[in-house]
C-alpha cells in the first residue's frame, strides 16, 4: 500500500474543546498508512525524551522504536512548564501511536496512556488499518513549527506543528520490503492537538482530540 495522508478526525477542534470544556470543567486521506513514528528528537526539541517532562514518579508506558526509525521534533521549548508539558506529551502521543504499529497491537497500553476521547479512538483506528494491511513503519519523520494556545479559562491546550514526511516510508511486515515515495505536497502536513490533563495524574497530559490536514503548503515553505 502507498503512503498516504492522516485523516482529520476532529471537523473543528474549536467547537470540540468548548464542549470539552462544559464537560470536564476545564494526499491520501483515510488510509492506514500515513501513522506516525520514532522516537529521536532535536536539541532544540521540547520533547527530548518521553519523560522530558518533571514527572519522574509517573511510570510511563513504553514508547520505544525500532531502530530503522527515527522520528524528529523540532520544536523550540517553552519557557511556560505547563506548555511544555503539554508539548512534551504531544509528541508522545505520536511516538506511542507508532509504538503501536511497530507493536501490531490495535490495543497497546502506550497510546491509550496519552490519549482519550477522539484522540484514542484515532489511534487504535489508524494501528489497526496498518496491522490489517500487513504494514509497519520506516524512515525519518520530522515534525516543526509547533504553537501552543490556551482554550478558554481551563487547562486545555490546542498545539499545532507542522509535519515532513518525505523520508517516512511504509513497510511490509513479511518481507520487509519499503514502498519509497517522493517527496511533494502529500508529504506536508499540519496537525492539531487538543490537549488536556490527565485525570489520573496531573504531571500527565492526554491528547483529546486531533485533526491531520494533508496538503499544507504553509508548512512546505
Amino acid at each position: 500500500m502507498a503512503r498516504t495522508a492522516l485523516t482529520m478526525t476532529a471537523a473543528t477542534l474549536t467547537a470540540t474543546a468548548a464542549l470539552l470544556l462544559t464537560a470536564c470543567g476545564g494526499g491520501g486521506d483515510d488510509s492506514s498508512q500515513d501513522d506516525i513514528k520514532g522516537a529521536e528528537t532535536s536539541t532544540s526539541s521540547a520533547t527530548a525524551s518521553p519523560s522530558a517532562s518533571d514527572s519522574s514518579d509517573v511510570d510511563r508506558p513504553d514508547v520505544s522504536l525500532p531502530e530503522d526509525l527515527k522520528l524528529v521534533f523540532d520544536f523550540e521549548k517553552p519557557s511556560d512548564v505547563e506548555q511544555a508539558a503539554a508539548l512534551d506529551d504531544a509528541a508522545n502521543y505520536i511516538r506511542a501511536l507508532d509504538h503501536g504499529i511497530a507493536q501490531q497491537d490495535p490495543n497497546d497500553p502506550a497510546y491509550q496512556f496519552y490519549s482519550t476521547g477522539g484522540a484514542a479512538k484515532y489511534a487504535k483506528s489508524q494501528i489497526a488499518a496498518w496491522v490489517k494491511d500487513g504494514w509497519t513503519v520506516t524512515g525519518n519523520d520530522r515534525y516543526f513549527n509547533a504553537s501552543i494556545d490556551p482554550v478558554g479559562e481551563g487547562k486545555s491546550t490546542l498545539i499545532t506543528f507542522c509535519r515532513n514526511q518525505a523520508k517516512f516510508y511504509s513497510k511490509k511486515v513479511k518481507t520487509g520490503k519499503v514502498n519509497y515515495t517522493d517527496e511533494n505536497l502529500d508529504s506536508y502536513q499540519k496537525f492539531s492537538l487538543l490537549m488536556s490533563p490527565s485525570e489520573q495524574s496531573a504531571k500527565v497530559w492526554q491528547a483529546r482530540q486531533i485533526e491531520v490536514q494533508g496538503r499544507v503548503k504553509e508548512c512546505q515553505g
